[in-house]
């Protein structure tokens, strides 16, 4: 049995970064990727703000060497570019030389593809190989052939907006239990007409930067953006010499079932997904130094997130702060997103600023981290409260 989950690799492009150094660098120095909508022809284009990443779809696909006849979608394409970014920073020259697998989340799939196409998929049969990129496992399945893995575990999670942290968790747990020796692990997620008119008819979507847990927050920009993160095992480790980055120390997921979209009033999902996740690491509450807030500043993520918080740690709440004001909420994607950030900060002792804040919400007397702060680090726990009450935690630690 592995002892430690340890992250020897990372990769991510966002709207503040197309790799893991450009991402810490807008970071500390408080640029958001906030702006208005460029690349998706919609009615609601003056009336929102998004967090888009500034590679058009062919840009991607010659990055990637692809011919101009593919069916990638922009989440099979974002996707590809943050893996293959892990797996070089992992040092990593023969995928399969260990048991490898891939677990890959994903809420919106193909769609861009298919709400392209899908008029034309009747009468015009060149259009159809889009439609069949459709389903949430195709990127996944591009994804795995992109990266070379062989006869091994390749899996997509999609429960909303806490799938890539579950990809975390499952990842873990696969290699404590022996079955994998590494995982990447992580998710993609692009923007989308079909998102953006779903979250609009939900009335969630903010006209201006969103501001998590300011009094008069009034909803969440989307946004889109891949990361990806190789886990590997002790024995792994040892045998490869490998630089860690941080290890996976604690993990929970749990379900308040409470409401299709809504989070509980108080939180009950995100308590218990805490509990679990402190209780796995074998750490106290004291113990966690920063908190990475799910903070998508909606009324109700806020306000059911900040009880959950103060369930936890009572009195003694620490540092912690939202990242969603400089990437927009990117989804399935976000809690790998938030992951790196997690990693970032432990390795540069470093806490983020809570862009946008103003003003102190009523319910409770908590602020969060309003300039950059630096601080040594041990741990750091990271939220991903998902539609449909699905809520997990991962703590990230230095040492296993």
């Amino acid at each position: 049995m592995s002892k430690g989950i340890a992250i020897t690799g990372m990769g991510i492009i966002s709207a503040i970064g197309n790799n893991v150094d450009e991402n810490y660098r807008s970071l500390v120095e408080g640029k958001t990727g906030i702006t208005r909508i460029s690349k998706i022809q919609t009615i609601h284009k003056e009336n929102i703000m998004v967090g888009e990443i500034a590679f058009t779809n062919k840009e991607l696909e010659q990055q990637l060497g692809l011919s101009p006849n593919n069916n990638y979608s922009r989440t099979a394409l974002l996707g590809v570019i943050a893996a293959k970014q892990a797996i070089e920073n992992a040092g990593i020259s023969n995928i399969n030389a260990y048991k490898t697998g891939l677990i890959s989340a994903t809420s919106v799939g193909g769609m861009d593809k298919t709400e392209a196409n899908y008029y034309d998929y009747l009468e015009d049969k060149s259009t159809q190989k889009y439609i069949e990129g459709h389903h949430a496992g195709d990127s996944t399945q591009k994804i795995a052939e992109q990266l070379g893995i062989e006869q091994s575990l390749v899996t997509t999670i999609s429960t909303a907006c806490s799938s890539a942290a579950n990809s975390i968790m499952l990842g873990a747990r696969l290699i404590k239990s022996g079955q994998l020796d590494r995982v990447i692990v992580g998710g993609s997620d692009c923007l989308s007409k079909f998102t953006i008119n779903g979250f609009k008819t939900l009335m969630i979507l903010s006209d201006t930067y969103n501001t998590p847990f300011d009094e008069n927050r009034k909803g969440l920009n989307l946004g889109e953006a891949a990361a990806f993160l190789v886990l590997e095992s002790d024995k792994v480790v040892q045998a490869e010499n490998k630089t860690v980055l941080a290890y996976v120390k604690g993990y929970g997921n749990a379900n308040d079932a409470y409401h299709q979209t809504a989070s509980s009033e108080n939180g009950d999902g995100a308590t218990l997904a805490m509990e679990k996740a402190l209780k796995v690491a074998k750490l106290a509450s004291k113990d966690i130094d920063y908190i990475n807030a799910h903070g998508t500043a909606t009324g109700n993520n806020d306000l059911s997130e900040g009880r959950a918080i103060l369930r936890i740690f009572g009195n003694d709440v620490p540092a912690f702060s939202s990242t969603k004001a400089y990437t927009g909420h990117t989804l399935a994607a976000a809690g790998a997103i938030e992951a790196v950030y997690s990693v970032l900060a432990l390795q540069n002792n470093v806490i983020y600023p809570n862009l946008n804040f103003k003003t102190k919400m009523k319910e409770f007397n908590m602020i969060p981290q309003l300039e950059l702060k630096e601080k040594e680090l041990h741990t750091v726990l990271s939220n991903s409260l998902g539609f449909g009450g699905n809520c997990s935690t991962v703590i990230f630690s230095k040492k296993q």
